[in-house]
């Protein structure tokens, strides 16, 4: 119920929610990447950083109650969301999920929008109930699990239509045949 209170009393209508890989290193950090692979995609924490940062700006329009970004709270794309919509100076928020041998709130968590959770259920459930619009950067196997639980959320109607912006093509194209 935290964060649903939370919301309700800072009057937020509406967001923008930003998936991708917890493990996606911040560029100047690339050398610190588990493997090669991972520290390639290290130009994607400061292009999260900067749509954060931009959609934010835009959310101030609103006195922070519309579009405001939402991301797990925990390092790598979510780091970056945060960071970009802290550089901006508007309202965001954090969802850490918390597991037995890692991720802990960033440095960039807004305190009093930042909840940990202890269910991938109730964590999915605050992503999508205001979201409307979602961005997922590139990811692993949660990233994944997050777009395609939103998919399915959509096809079946039991969620609205959003806007589901895949940021990254040539990762997407090599990961998923769309076609």
């Amino acid at each position: 119920m935290k964060p649903e209170l939370a919301m309700l009393e800072r009057g937020i209508t509406s967001t923008v929610v930003m998936f991708g890989s917890a493990r996606i290193p911040e560029p100047s950090k690339k050398s610190e990447a588990r493997t090669e692979a991972l520290a390639g995609l290290s130009n994607y924490y400061d292009e999260a950083r900067e749509f954060a940062r931009l959609v934010t700006e835009r959310s101030m329009r609103s006195y922070g109650r519309e579009n405001v970004i939402v991301t797990g709270g925990g390092p790598g794309i979510m780091e970056s969301g945060n960071r970009g919509a802290a550089d901006a100076g508007g309202s965001y928020m954090s969802l850490n999920i918390v597991l037995p041998h890692e991720q802990v709130p960033n440095s960039y968590c807004s305190p009093d929008l930042c909840f940990n959770v202890h269910y991938f259920a109730t964590r999915k459930f605050h992503f999508l109930l205001r979201a409307k619009a979602i961005v997922v950067f590139p990811g692993g196997y949660g990233t994944l699990d997050e777009l395609f639980e939103t998919l399915t959320l959509i096809q079946t109607n039991r969620m609205k239509r959003m806007p589901i912006l895949l940021y990254g093509e040539a990762f997407w194209r090599k990961i998923v045949n769309w076609d």
